[in-house]
Parts: C-alpha cells; sequence; structure tokens
C-alpha cells in the first residue's frame, strides 16, 4: 500500500552533520490523509524533521503542525481545529527492532533499503497526536448546561455566600 504522502529520503543524504527535510502535503494527499484518519478534511499538514546518525539508526526530529476539521462525538457538529506536536522517532534498519520496546523511548519506525518515507511517518504522528474524543469544547459546556458564568473567575476581594 502506497502511503497518503509519500516523501522518500536517501539514508546517504542524512550525512555526519545531519539534515533536514519540511514535508508538506498536497490536496491530493490531503484528502487522502482525511480519508485514513477518518474525519470530514484536512487543510494543511506540515512537518520539518531534523535528522542525524546515531550508530545505525536515523533519529529524527520533528514538529508537526496541521489544521483539520473534525466531527464533535457529543454534537455530531463539525469543528475546525489544529494540531501541533513535537516528537522523536527512530527509524532503525527492518528486523533491529526492539523487541520488548521502552515506552519511554523514541518509537521505532523499521525501514528496508536505502531511503526513509518521512511522509509516511509525518501522517503516522498526526494520527498519534489527534484527541480521540473529537470534543468540541465549546459544545461540551452547553450540553452540560455551565455556560459563561461558569468560566468566570471570582473578582478579588469578593467573599462566596452561602444561600
Amino acid at each position: 500500500m502506497t502511503p497518503e504522502v509519500h516523501r522518500l529520503v536517501a539514508l546517504d543524504r542524512v550525512g555526519p552533520h545531519g539534515a533536514s527535510v519540511v514535508v508538506e502535503a498536497n490536496a491530493a494527499e490531503l484528502a487522502a490523509v482525511a480519508a485514513r484518519l477518518g474525519v470530514p478534511a484536512v487543510q494543511a499538514v506540515r512537518c520539518a524533521f531534523k535528522m542525524r546518525r546515531v550508530g545505525g539508526v536515523i533519529e529524527a526530529e520533528g514538529e508537526l503542525s496541521a489544521r483539520l476539521t473534525q466531527v464533535c462525538v457529543v454534537s455530531l457538529d463539525e469543528f475546525d481545529g489544529a494540531v501541533e506536536d513535537r516528537f522523536t522517532i527512530h527509524f532503525v534498519p527492518a528486523g533491529t527492532e526492539d523487541e520488548e520496546p521502552d515506552p519511554d523511548a523514541p518509537d521505532q519506525v523499521p525501514f528496508e533499503g536505502s531511503s526513509i518515507d518521512l511522509g509516511d511517518a509525518a501522517v503516522e504522528q498526526l494520527a498519534l497526536a489527534l484527541d480521540p474524543k473529537h470534543e468540541d469544547l465549546f459544545i461540551n459546556l452547553h450540553v452540560l448546561d455551565l455556560g459563561p458564568h461558569h468560566l468566570a473567575r471570582p473578582q478579588a476581594g469578593a467573599s462566596h455566600q452561602s444561600q
């Protein structure tokens, strides 16, 4: 299966001083990402990668930003949101992944051949960064009948009186 965003980077491009690559999805890729994530629309996906070699591993630090339309699970209304995420992943040769990965260590992404796919890695990180509940906070305040008065902070020096 071809990834929704496919950006192969040759391993030899990551030299002794590392390498930087920016991945931005085009319109057709954004539609495919929306289908993969099960959301009505994705308006933008951008991920800036800084890579370096650590032994036989390519360590990639990413700064992800995305704009998308989601559906609130409470009201079923669509709402626009943004995702910002920083992450570190390790590209490792296929078959060398840790059998019992450390949950506090960067995720391992296996690769074969002489290139890694930064586009697919960016989409995978977006999927991990999404709020699985897809709830719109504004809707939740009204559903719970909290209203804006529950968000107001007491005035300085005001006392609380029981009724």
